[in-house]
């Protein structure tokens, strides 16, 4: 199995842990016994999903209030883990935010600071503890992209750009890893009912979506652990989802593209 097995020295890292996808990953991990360091801004809600885990499943949760997009902030979490005599064996970078619209009338500075968190995060955070996880044998990546990352996408230009970075350079990690006892999966769901839908205009971007595309955040997150127990390079959740996915690889830009302008009114 590509997750080690738990310990007690040893943790699973998740960014965006305080609500939708990150926090059902958090459960499904300590379900499995797996200690968790537990990043984000909320750390009011960190620090409740903590004791709701380690009274539950009786695992050590610890919890990190850090900026992930902040590089100086960031930078310090490995020696944050490290002082609490701890090994990260699973690193879940899932903090992320979407903007929906015409990217000329989007505000810039959250155009920008989606790109700092969506994807230098991703990599920075990877920089600092896949390296150890090779010295070491072992150890495995989860990186939330999203089925948008299948193909670009009028109306949500940035987001879309994000999530095909993070799906690509995930791909690419999991081959360089491989033999390496390191994994690094992609999971890629469609639209999930969770708080990311709240940020201003990505439900109406999604409301137009069949309803066998939605999922629930607790399917979404159980698929990727899943995904991550069986070394696979990319989990897509969802029969309607895998469909969006084999459409968004495989039609043509040009009829791609002009589909989704009429469909959305883009132009």
């Amino acid at each position: 199995m590509a997750l080690p097995e738990p310990s007690p020295e040893s943790t699973c890292l998740i960014t965006g842990a305080s609500s939708g996808i990150g926090v059902e990953i958090a459960r499904a991990l300590a379900k499995r016994g797996q200690n968790l360091v537990l990043v984000a801004r909320r750390v009011d809600r960190l620090e409740s999903l903590a004791r709701e885990l380690s009274d539950q499943f009786e695992v050590r949760v610890e919890v990190l209030g850090c900026d992930v997009s902040d590089p100086a902030a960031r930078s310090e979490i490995p020696d944050r883990v490290a002082r609490l005599g701890l090994t990260v064996e699973l690193l879940v970078n899932n903090a992320g935010y979407g903007t929906a619209g015409k990217f000329v009338e989007l505000d810039p500075e959250r155009e920008v600071g989606m790109v700092h968190v969506n994807v230098e995060a991703v990599v920075a955070l990877c920089s600092m503890f896949v390296p150890p996880m090779v010295d070491r044998g072992r150890g495995a990546v989860l990186n939330v992209a999203s089925t948008i990352a299948f193909q670009p996408m009028p109306g949500q230009a940035g987001y879309a750009a994000t999530k095909a970075y993070v799906l690509s350079f995930t791909q690419a990690l999991h081959t360089e890893l491989h033999g390496t006892g390191v994994t690094a999966t992609a999971l890629c769901p469609g639209p999930v009912n969770t708080e990311f839908m709240d940020e201003p205009g990505m439900k109406e971007s999604a409301s137009a979506l069949p309803k066998p595309m939605w999922l629930d955040p607790a399917e979404v997150a159980e698929a990727g652990i899943r995904g991550v127990e069986s070394g696979n390079g990319i989990v897509v959740p969802g029969v309607a989802n895998v469909v969006t996915r084999l459409i968004g690889r495989h039609t043509p830009r040009w009829l791609l593209l002009s589909t989704i302008r009429r469909l959305t009114g883009m132009g």
